[in-house]
């Protein structure tokens, strides 16, 4: 099974062009999955449906949520196709297979006036990695970029001339993205600070640590909600709220969901449309504020 996993790796990252971080959860689900057919003396091509429904049970009775229940039978769907596809199995355990339903959540931005009080604060420009924050901040709101987005830019992917940086997302998909003036000019000021460092371990990298290392997610994490953490009461302060903030205020202010679906990345309308209930209720507000017959 160790050879299958491993031509399986391969198509992922050969044929399917996934992301790293997208294979690596991929092998993970299925490994758990083995970890769980090892304990009931099961061999993974020899499984049947009522065996993966009996995971699935183990699963949500130790509290997992149906989101991520749902993410690691997709990845196992995804395996059983490929050994379909190799011969290695003639039936596809998982072809009837249903997702679990899952409650929608509503996700809620930050409001213009939390952004606006995280960007008052200009104390933190007084040297490397508080330029080099504020950038981050920046890239995030200004571009809507994805956190893996964000930690894999290069250097080569800012275009100063033309005033655009240059994203690889999701599936190694390429997207060309409008970059501000504000946020140009914090990059020429960043990039001077950055060269000025005693050590560059990663000279592809544009964001470094203070000692020349590519950041990592989690330190991109934990930045985004220390800064958020002071202006806003919010449940959730993550990157992926400041890129909802970014969808949502573009859209508040007039922009059309094709164009913010573009500049997203999204590979279709109905992604983006998550991001429309905010501005719906902008909308509504200007629609009763506005509207003759609302005034009597």
């Amino acid at each position: 099974m160790a050879t299958n996993l491993q031509a399986y790796q391969d198509y992922l990252v050969k044929e399917k062009n996934y992301s790293p971080l997208t294979v690596r959860a991929y092998l993970d689900d299925i490994n758990s999955f083995q970890e769980y057919l090892k304990e009931q003396s099961i061999n993974l091509e020899e499984v049947v449906y009522p065996n993966i429904r009996s995971w699935i049970v183990v699963l949500m009775e130790h509290n997992m949520s149906t989101t991520s229940v749902n993410r690691k039978i997709s990845a196992l769907k995804s395996f059983y196709k490929f050994l379909l596809k190799v011969k290695q199995i003639s039936v596809n355990p998982l072809l009837k297979h249903k997702s679990l339903k899952t409650a929608k959540k509503v996700q809620i931005p930050f409001s213009e006036k939390e952004i606006n009080d995280v960007f008052l604060d200009n104390d933190c420009m007084n040297d490397f990695e508080g330029i080099r924050n504020r950038l981050i901040l920046e890239l995030f709101y200004t571009t809507g970029i994805r956190r893996a987005e964000l930690i894999n830019l290069k250097l080569s992917s800012i275009n100063e001339i033309q005033k655009s940086i240059r994203v690889v997302g999701k599936r190694n998909k390429e997207r060309v993205i409008p970059m501000l003036d504000c946020t140009l000019n914090l990059y020429r000021i960043y990039k001077t600070q950055r060269n000025n460092l005693e050590q560059i371990n990663d000279k592809e990298m544009l964001i470094l640590s203070k000692t020349g290392h590519k950041v990592s997610e989690s330190f991109v994490y934990r930045l985004i909600n220390d800064y958020f953490s002071a202006v806003s009461k919010k449940e959730k302060k993550s990157p992926h709220v400041l890129r909802h903030s970014f969808a949502t205020h573009l859209l508040n202010n007039g922009a059309d969901l094709n164009s913010v679906k573009e500049l997203l990345g999204h590979a279709s309308l109905s992604s983006t449309q998550i991001y429309t209930h905010s501005s719906l209720a902008e909308l509504k507000k200007v629609y009763q504020d506005a509207h003759p017959r609302n005034k009597k």
